[in-house]
């Protein structure tokens, strides 16, 4: 839980982080607590990417494409 003051709420782009990443916030004044943001959705682990790298490899092994051949390639498949 992370706790902000009054004045820091001015700080919107850190609070829509905190709540988006699912943190519940504690506002304070003069270190009295006076209100709650909670998000509105439960935390959610962040997605794992693929292994891009290890994917490319394993299927093209140790082949150095030029550009011109990757767009030739990808503008085949498109129709």
């Amino acid at each position: 839980m992370q706790t902000i003051t009054l004045r820091q709420l001015r700080d919107t782009k850190q609070v829509k982080e905190w709540l988006r990443a699912g943190v519940h916030i504690e506002v304070r004044e003069r270190g009295e607590v006076i209100g709650d943001l909670v998000p509105r959705t439960p935390a959610r682990p962040p997605a794992e990417w693929p292994d891009f790298k290890a994917r490319r490899k394993a299927i093209f092994g140790d082949t150095v494409f030029e550009k011109n051949i990757v767009v030739e390639m990808r503008e085949d498949e498109r129709f």
